[in-house]
């Protein structure tokens, strides 16, 4: 058999493992990935005698994706300090039965079955019980299957098949914990991405492996974006939406200099396609997450931003902030002048001498006395609209900086609670019949962390 080897050196030997083979040797008598990769390495570098390659992490056997070895004991302690320490992240692509929420975190506390090779979630004090922990977001949906990014806290056994189960979405193809695969199913688990420090040079090195095949098949295009850092939402042959995390900026313009490096999503989503042409649409404040659009081609492009100016797709936004509006819900209609030196705008009540209008539909969600989940609809498209608008009536958003209170902010250790959550499509558009009606919709991060 031949070993795909993603990255080897002196210290490192990294490759993807195939699916339903175990990682070392067992019962079975299958072949093993540790016996196959320590053959490699004989053969390659003519190695006399026994091969050393420590192994310092393990998959599931019916699970593939990136592993890694250490190929000196050196390597091989500080890779298992790594994974001790939690310095390590593993990241795993699932396809998930049910309707999972689009974030969520899960801390259960697990214990494996003696002699069954199962684990169950169990009470707290349980003896023998060990915690699970596990953060996820839900990538996209298609045809009763849901894509899922997970990344992994702990390393306990069977920990995120039996987890999602346990929140009625279990994964696609799994033989133990889903009692709708069907016989012969292979379990849509992958571990696609695997980030460690490297043992001698300290810095961080990140692989990948995409799944292929079967499920897999109908998610490739948000696979591919995944590998690359990318949650894709929505694809077609004319959009691409994606869900952008905060921190990024959205295209090249959102960089400080031409020299600076520094990754957007636009630069990442032409990796993932494979440079196909790509061209933004419109355009999120790099701390602000949530739903951004680039068109396939230039007349869609100039078509989607027609329809964006003319304020017929509606751009739906969530945010937390300090106090309450006085009303419960409105339209703010504020007036702003633009400090490029100071890249920030100053708001006023009436209009003035070279002012644009910011125009602002709201509703208050909920609220706890301290901060309330706000849900804004733009009229108007200024920079920082909503942001500013917010401040100046008195409720500024948790975690910014520009605009609001950075004492409360530095009490809640929080980024910038500004998502961008749906997009609503005309019903009679002139050029994109297909999108006619189209509601893509993704929840803020920050609500779903005040459920769990």
């Amino acid at each position: 058999m031949n070993l795909k080897v993603i990255y080897e050196d002196n210290h490192l030997l990294v490759c993807e493992k195939p699916v339903n083979m175990p990682v070392q040797a067992d019962e079975s008598g299958d072949m093993d990935l540790l016996s196959l990769a320590k053959a490699y390495i004989k053969k390659k570098y003519e190695k006399p005698g026994e091969v050393y390659l420590g192994m310092v992490h393990r998959l599931d056997r019916p699970v593939g994706g990136v592993i890694v070895f250490a190929r000196t004991s050196k390597a091989a302690a500080r890779l298992t300090d790594n994974f001790k320490k939690k310095t390590a992240k593993k990241k795993y692509a699932a396809i998930v039965t049910g309707n999972p929420k689009d974030y969520g975190h899960l801390r259960d506390h697990i214990i494996r079955e003696d002699g069954c090779n199962l684990t169950r979630i169990v009470k707290k004090d349980t003896p023998g019980a060990k915690e699970a922990s596990l953060d996820f977001a839900c990538v996209t949906k298609k045809d009763g299957l849901s894509l899922m990014d997970i990344e992994l806290h702990t390393g306990r056994h069977h920990q995120i098949r039996v987890q999602l189960a346990n929140i009625g979405c279990p994964i696609y193809g799994d033989q133990r914990y889903n009692l709708s695969a069907k016989v012969g199913q292979q379990i849509a688990l992958h571990a696609y991405s695997l980030t460690i420090e490297h043992p001698t040079l300290k810095t961080a090195m990140t692989f990948t492996s995409i799944p292929t095949g079967g499920a897999w098949t109908k998610f490739s295009n948000e696979l591919s974006a995944l590998s690359w850092g990318i949650r894709m939402r929505y694809i077609d042959e004319n959009l691409i939406v994606v869900n952008k995390n905060a921190g990024i900026g959205c295209t090249e313009a959102d960089r400080d200099t031409k020299d600076n490096d520094e990754a957007t999503v636009e630069m990442l989503l032409l990796n993932a396609m494979n440079d196909q042409r790509i061209y933004p649409v419109h355009r999120l404040d790099v701390p602000t997450h949530g739903l951004i659009m680039f068109a396939r081609n230039k007349s869609i492009q100039m078509e989607l931003a027609r329809l964006i100016g003319q304020r017929k797709i509606r751009k739906i936004y969530h945010a937390e902030c300090f106090g309450q509006p006085q009303n419960n819900s409105g339209r703010l209609t504020l007036y702003a002048i633009k400090n490029s030196e100071e890249a920030r705008i100053q708001v006023y009540d009436q209009p003035i001498k070279n002012s644009m209008n910011m125009i602002t539909d709201y509703r208050v969600l909920s609220s706890n006395g301290t901060t309330s989940i706000i849900e804004l609809s733009l009229v108007t498209g200024r920079t920082h609209q909503i942001r500013a608008s917010l401040a100046h009536i008195g409720c500024p958003i948790v975690g910014d900086d520009r605009y609001g209170d950075r004492i409360l902010n530095r009490k809640n250790k929080t980024g910038l609670r500004l998502a961008s959550v749906e997009l609503v499509f005309p019903q009679y558009p002139e050029t994109l019949m297909e999108l006619s009606g189209l509601v893509i919709k993704n929840d803020a991060e920050f609500e779903i962390d005040r459920l769990v």
